[in-house]
This record gives C-alpha cells, sequence and structure tokens, in this order.
C-alpha cells in the first residue's frame, strides 16, 4: 500500500510541474522537450523516496537546476518533498547541506540560463522558485515525523521488553514451584529404590523386575525434571528429547517386562523442533499409560516419515475392547493440546481386535 501511495505523490507533483511549466509565457519555452523531461524526471524520481530518499534528493535537484537553466519559471516543487523524504529517513545533515547548495546555485543557474536576467532578476526568480520557508517547513515537517515514528518503534521496543521480561519471570516462578513441589518426592522414590536393589544385591537375592523398573524410572524421571527446569530457566540453551530418543524409550518400556518393538519407515528428514518433541512425548505418554493401565503383554511403536507428515502408532494389545468407553486423562489431553497445537490430527481409542491405539499424524514443511 505505501508503494501506491508514493506512486500517488510522484503522479502528482509530476502534474502540478507540468501545469506549471505548460503554462508559462513563452510558448517557445514551454513546448521544449528536454524541459518537460527533466519536469517528468523530477517529479517521477519521487517514488523511490522511501527507498533511495539521498539518490531522490540529488535527482530532484539536478533536474531541478536543469529546467531552471533552460527557461522554466517553475518552483521546485519535487526538491522540496525530497528534503522532506531525505530529513524523515534521518539524513539531515544531507538534506541541509544539498538545500545549502541549491540556495547558492539556482540563481547562478539563472544568470547562465536561456532567458537573460540580471542579478537583481535571478535572485528574485531563485527566491520565487525556491521559497526558504517552504523549504524550511519541508524539513521540519520531515523531522517531527522521524521523531513520532522514533518514539513509536521505541514503545513498541519497550513493550516487548516487557513482555519478554514478564515471561521469564513467569518461567522461572515455574522451575521454583517445580523444584519445591517434584523434586523431593521424586527423589525419595529413587533413593529408596536404590536402596531396595542395593539391599537385595547384597543378600544375593534376585532383584525384582518391577524394582529395578522403578529405579529406572526414578532416575529418568529425575534426569527429564532437571532438563525441564534448566529449559524453563533458559529457553532454548537445552534442547529436549525428540525422535532420536525413542529408541531409549522402548528400551525402558522391555525392562519392564513388556514386550515392545519399534519400526520406523521412510525417509528421514529435518524436522521442526516443535514437531520432535511432539513426537517423542506421544511415544513417551503412550508407553508410559500402556505401562500403567493397559495390563497389555506386547506394545508396538511405529514411526513413519512421508512425504509432508510424520504419523505415529502405538498399539498395545491390553484389556481394552471396542465398546470400551476411553476416559480422558491428563496425558491424552495434553498429547492432543500438542498435536492441535501444530496443526495434526490425533486418534486414541480401542481397537476392534482389542487392545488401545493411539495415532497421530503431525504436518511436516519440506526444507530444501
Amino acid at each position: 500500500m505505501s508503494r501506491v501511495w508514493d506512486w500517488v505523490i510522484a503522479a502528482g507533483v509530476t502534474a502540478v510541474l507540468l501545469v506549471t511549466g505548460l503554462s508559462g509565457v513563452d510558448s517557445t519555452t514551454s513546448l521544449d522537450p528536454l524541459g518537460h523531461v527533466l519536469l517528468v524526471a523530477g517529479g517521477l524520481a519521487l517514488a523511490a523516496h522511501r527507498r533511495a530518499p539521498i539518490t531522490v534528493l540529488a535527482v530532484a535537484g539536478v533536474c531541478a537546476l536543469g529546467y531552471q537553466a533552460l527557461g522554466f519559471d517553475v518552483p521546485v516543487v519535487a526538491y522540496l518533498v525530497a528534503v522532506y523524504a531525505a530529513v524523515r529517513a534521518g539524513h539531515r545533515i544531507v538534506a541541509v547541506a544539498g538545500s545549502l547548495f541549491m540556495i547558492a546555485a539556482l540563481p547562478l543557474v539563472l544568470l547562465a540560463s536561456a532567458n537573460a536576467v540580471t542579478v537583481s532578476e535571478a535572485l528574485a526568480q531563485s527566491r520565487d522558485a525556491l521559497q526558504l520557508a517552504w523549504l524550511i517547513a519541508a524539513g521540519a515537517a520531515g523531522e517531527a515525523l522521524r521523531q513520532a515514528e522514533s518514539r513509536a518503534d521505541e514503545a513498541e521496543r519497550t513493550r516487548e521488553e516487557t513482555a519478554r521480561r514478564r515471561a521469564d519471570e513467569e518461567r522461572l516462578h515455574i522451575a521454583r514451584e517445580l523444584h519445591d513441589s517434584l523434586t523431593h518426592q521424586i527423589s525419595v522414590i529413587k533413593v529408596q529404590a536404590e536402596v531396595a536393589v542395593h539391599l537385595a544385591t547384597k543378600r544375593g537375592e534376585p532383584v525384582p523386575e518391577s524394582l529395578l523398573a522403578i529405579r529406572e524410572a526414578g532416575r529418568e524421571a529425575t534426569r527429564e525434571l532437571r532438563a525441564t527446569l534448566e529449559a524453563l530457566r533458559d529457553d532454548g540453551t537445552h534442547p529436549p528429547h525428540g525422535l532420536d530418543g525413542i529408541p531409549d524409550l522402548v528400551e525402558r518400556a522391555k525392562s519392564t517386562g513388556l514386550d515392545a518393538t519399534l519400526i520406523v519407515g521412510g525417509q528421514r528428514h529435518d524436522l521442526p523442533a516443535a514437531v520432535d518433541r511432539t513426537a517423542y512425548r506421544i511415544v513417551q505418554e503412550s508407553l508410559t499409560n500402556i505401562a500403567r493401565h493397559a495390563a497389555a503383554k506386547t506394545a508396538s511403536v511405529r514411526i513413519d516419515h512421508r512425504p509432508g507428515a510424520l504419523a505415529i502408532r502405538v498399539d498395545d494389545d491390553g484389556g481394552a475392547t471396542p465398546d470400551t468407553t476411553p476416559v480422558p486423562g491428563v496425558g491424552l489431553l495434553g498429547m492432543r493440546e500438542r498435536v492441535t497445537a501444530l496443526g495434526g490430527s490425533l486418534h486414541a481409542g480401542p481397537r476392534s481386535a482389542g487392545g488401545f491405539s493411539v495415532q497421530a499424524e503431525l504436518p511436516v514443511e519440506r526444507t530444501s
């Protein structure tokens, strides 16, 4: 829209220059082709005043001196607009230097123009063509708008900094709350499991698989909590788990006695970080639910890399039947929220052959 407006301004100034030039008393001068080319060039150059204000200032000034030298008694309107644009862009020194040059050069150009004039006439005509008051007004208007835009930008930066600071404070608050509420309990579970395994080993007794699984789960929970707290404290410094961590999830599921398998299909490409994290969390939550609630003996995890999508499926042979109504717990709700936020789809429910299935499809933009 701004470019359209720039062209409108340029066309308007060009029209003013042409009408003024054509209305000159001397018909021979009015029909001078070079003079009209300079009038048009000076006006249309204003279309680029946002992108190249200094260049436009120079072009408008040269064109103004050129058509004045050819005897066109036309105010240098385009140059005034160019001064405004240059000052607005922050080139105040260049605009002042160019204007001083124009004030000094215009009478000299008129003395050497096609129309023979005296010194007093040249000074008077240059004063009419380049009104000092209008020149100052153009510069002042450009400076006023520049300062207004600068204040608006500063206010926007301040709002963004305030928002970031509040977000950082909220992350630190959440980190403290998690640390206070979870770290102690998880540490107690882990220590108790470690002690139980140590005592059983010391007595030469077989260590139950469930106890080893509790110990490993406590260690993993401690690592996960530490990583989460670090991520909250320092956003982006510690990258979370992704697809590369799924084999470890499957191996830990096996340690609990579950016959878990992992199948990966398709050609893997670079994934967005959010998709990578979400895929890991879906598999993690699904395997956790199987271990806690499904009473299953087997579980299969399948990851398919498809064109434009990543498909995830986790099946088990637990006690769920087709007529079982799944209860949407916190884990399933969290998975659904993650997938929905990425524009994907999630289906979680009993399978027709028995057991439970979680199927998710996450859109992936291919990167070259």
